[in-house]
């Protein structure tokens, strides 16, 4: 069993943050999404994993994730040349699948479940496809499939105008070889794009064994700020324990479940948990309040945030208005502002510098 993990695409829901970095790298706790699919798969059992990356941005992926073994995975980088689809992607990398049964793992998502009992499903059954669902509010945003009371597949539709259901195709899907037969027999759709619900699709139409099941937990496609904002939420509050032994300065405060790095400084300032801060950065005369991610090296001088991610690098200094729901890029700066009575939201890309 192998794994194939989507990181290309041009992340424009994303931007500024993406126009110079991948979206997969942004950091949701402080870790970048696409290590918490590496980690889930790898912890499935499967350590042979495939990396689909762009030409844009597959070297900053490259050189972050490395070679896989702080992972216990081997991973292999495969060059998808332009962003043709889905399909596509499972095509180029055809030298790396072979003829191994994979799990496709797109890695800008991120669920709560285990792959274990869906990975048992598939195999144990013998499928030739695995699809997972949820239902959503607003299913013509996605794939959308269409199921009998058994489970089975009757039919998949990208982004219909008028929905078959409300189940929506989660990013994560099982196939056993024969998808590719699939994908050799299907046509660009009209945006251009090999579509893998159409290879799914036609693996229904040719009666081969296509069936679903039901996401339970959270599921997260973080390509948004909102969802961005929301998956470090869910993370801090679910996986985030205190740390056993923070030593700050007596003029400080820690309450609740507080992360904090290496060589941070905490300086006549309260953070207020759940909050997670990188290494080597300096807190001083702040409040950082609850579901706050602050990476290495970021400075925050009188400020007041929370409900946000501050990137690595990052400096805000001299802000008198709390700062929530934003995300600010790396190395930005976000300095001086009057005082005003509203809260403020950002969205900063990197190495932007704002004055107010």
């Amino acid at each position: 069993m192998k794994a194939l993990i989507l990181s290309g695409g041009k992340g424009t829901r994303l931007r500024p943050l993406t126009y110079t970095g991948a979206k997969q790298l942004v950091p949701v706790a402080n870790k970048p999404i696409l290590w918490y699919g590496i980690e889930g798969i790898v912890a499935a059992g499967i350590t042979d994993i495939g990396i689909v990356i762009s030409p844009e941005t597959g070297e900053e992926v490259k050189a972050k994730t490395g070679d896989g073994s702080r992972f216990g995975a081997k991973i292999t980088y495969i060059l998808q040349s332009e962003p043709a689809g889905l399909a596509h992607a499972v095509k180029v990398a055809r030298p790396f699948l072979g003829d191994s049964p994979f799990i496709m793992y797109l890695g800008d998502n991120l669920i709560e479940n285990s792959l274990d009992p869906f990975l048992e499903i598939f195999q144990k059954q013998k499928l030739d496809g695995l699809i997972l669902l949820r239902p959503v509010v607003n299913p013509s945003a996605f794939g959308v499939a269409k199921v009998d009371e058994n489970g089975r597949v009757l039919q998949l539709v990208e982004k219909p105008k008028v929905p078959p259901s409300n189940l929506a195709l989660v990013g994560i899907y099982f196939f056993a070889p024969t998808i590719h037969e699939a994908i050799d027999q299907i046509q660009p759709s009209p945006r251009g794009e090999l579509e893998i619900t159409d290879a799914i699709q036609q693996l229904i139409n040719q009666k081969k064994q296509v069936e679903a099941c039901n996401l339970e937990g959270w599921w997260l496609d973080t390509g948004k700020k909102d969802d961005l904002l929301s998956a470090n939420q869910i993370i801090l509050d679910s996986r985030i324990v205190a740390s056993s032994e923070l030593k700050v300065e007596s003029t400080s405060q820690i309450i609740g479940r507080v992360q904090i790095g290496e060589g941070t400084e905490i300086i006549n300032s309260t953070v207020r948990g759940p909050v997670v801060i990188g290494e080597n950065s300096r807190i001083e005369n702040c409040f950082v309040g609850p579901y706050s991610s602050i990476g290495d090296r970021v400075t925050m001088i009188d400020a007041d945030i929370e409900h946000s991610v501050i990137l690595q690098g990052a400096k805000i200094i001299g802000i008198h208005q709390r700062i929530v729901d934003s995300v600010i890029g790396q190395r930005a700066q976000l300095i001086n502002a009057p005082a005003r009575p509203k809260a403020l939201r950002f969205m900063i890309g990197d190495d932007s510098q704002i004055e107010l």
